[in-house]
């Protein structure tokens, strides 16, 4: 069986990759955009039809564009990737009958709630990359009747950029930082994000589990809550680092793109269907930083 990954080079294809060797009855196909660019339709569904003379069953895709302040100032760039790439793939794999698992974001919920949201709550994106996020997730549930949408939130890994390395960097070279703590959300590992998503297709191979209850929107995070200020301060505290932290207000550190002020998201659906056991962010976070060089 070959698994066709899709933005491998990014943080969350790099952990599909370190993983690979675990499933050794499994065949990981990674490409990025120097093997394919997924906004080019005759590409992908090229692409889809050599792999499926492979025994091509699944599509993880992990491609997309995730520079969200950037994203402002390119909208139809973002809109390519993020809407055509993933529906052309999305169509290409309908054609072939092969599930599609689609990577989104927290992003799309912006709004005034204050619990934790649930797949059926109401959207209101407010940036360029949450608009197009959305409108991607759209296109690929009505292309693909076999695709499951996973909304995932604050990712990071010891691959790439992402905020765990860019505190610890800044945490180095100054003695204090200010971090906005009133952002409230999920740090995501990557890996554990990673390991969920093949843990459901090693159920479904195995008939534990029916692939018709993919179909639809998921969440997956950590568990837990915190805000990007304490997110901060636990990073140093784990490392033993004497960097201060100090809370300010969103309003404090403006940004191009606006962030959601509350996107904790309900993991209850994706335990309950698939039986998961999801780590709380503190242990993974101990986890990621034991595996960066000091």
């Amino acid at each position: 069986m070959t698994i066709l990954v899709t933005g491998g080079k990014g943080q969350v294809g790099q952990c599909f990759q370190q993983m690979a060797d675990e499933y050794a009855l499994w065949r990981f196909h990674f490409v990025d955009l120097d093997e394919i660019d997924i906004t080019r339709r005759k590409s992908v569904f090229e692409l889809i039809r050599s792999l499926r003379s492979l025994d091509m069953k699944w599509c993880i895709n992990c491609a997309a564009y995730t520079a969200v302040d950037k994203a402002e100032t390119e909208p139809a760039k973002v809109r390519q990737i993020n809407v055509t790439g993933a529906k052309n793939l999305a169509d290409a794999c309908a054609e072939a009958g092969i599930p599609m698992i689609h990577l989104s974001t927290d992003y799309v919920y912006h709004n005034r709630q204050n619990t934790p949201f649930l797949e059926n709550d109401p959207v209101s994106p407010k940036s360029v990359y949450a608009r197009t996020k959305l409108a991607g997730d759209l296109a690929v549930l009505k292309a693909n009747p076999k695709a499951m949408v996973v909304r995932t939130s604050w990712v990071y890994s010891p691959f790439g950029n992402n905020f765990v390395k860019t505190m610890l960097r800044l945490g180095a070279e100054r003695p204090e930082l200010k971090v906005v703590f009133d952002q409230i959300g999920t740090p995501t590992y990557a890996p554990d994000l990673a390991s969920a998503i093949l843990q459901i297709i090693g159920k479904i191979e195995a008939k534990e589990i029916q692939e018709a209850a993919l179909r639809g929107i998921w969440h997956y995070s950590n568990e837990g809550v915190t805000s990007w200020y304490d997110f901060a301060k636990a990073i140093f505290e784990i490392k033993n680092m004497g960097c201060r932290v100090f809370p300010i207000e969103t309003k404090d550190f403006p940004t191009p793109a606006l962030r959601p002020p509350f996107s904790v998201l309900n993991k209850g659906k994706i335990k309950a269907c698939f039986g998961l056991e999801i780590p709380h962010w503190r242990e993974s976070l101990i986890k990621c930083l034991g595996e960066l060089p000091t």
